[in-house]
């Protein structure tokens, strides 16, 4: 399984003071709306504050993410679907989103927390969405993976 070696979220964060966008594409909706209802569980649980915008797919995740945190966001949760084909699409569009990601994270100095989920077929991201039967919930780890990193970078 890819949560192997994870580490425990056992740690209660206070997220009081932070802002944060959750930024969520629109494609294979089921899995997103898992990601998403995690992510928001999680920032809710934590007091901070947020809000939810979608974009058309996981390849708008970057340039969105970039204006939300110049736009005084402390920190980003970015949440996509990406299934392989049989094409090339998947390692471009994969490989885009990830660079671009983490070029926002870098140009910024603020954190993305990543949920884009890059997988072999559906039943992968069912099981990694957070819903009822699944063994994940990558949304709710991005979004705590996005407040720890913002509540590291304040007190630096």
């Amino acid at each position: 399984m890819s949560g192997a070696g994870a580490p425990e979220a056992t740690e209660k964060l206070d997220g009081s003071g932070l802002r944060v966008v959750i930024i969520a594409g629109t494609w294979h909706e089921q899995i997103t709306d898992g990601l998403i209802a995690g992510a928001e569980r999680t920032l809710r649980e934590a007091g901070a504050e947020y809000s939810l915008v979608r974009v058309p797919g996981s390849f708008e995740l970057p340039v969105a993410s970039k204006r939300a945190l110049e736009g005084g966001a402390d920190a980003v949760v970015a949440l996509g679907v990406i299934i392989r084909g049989g094409t090339p699409h998947f390692e471009y569009v994969s490989s885009a989103a990830t660079d671009g990601l983490t070029r926002v994270a870098i140009d910024t100095g603020k954190p993305v927390g990543f949920g884009v989920l890059t997988l072999d077929d559906e039943a992968q991201g069912l099981d990694r969405a957070g819903l009822e039967g699944s063994h994940e919930d990558k949304g709710a780890e991005a979004a705590h993976a996005a407040l720890a990193t913002a509540l590291v970078l304040r007190g630096l």
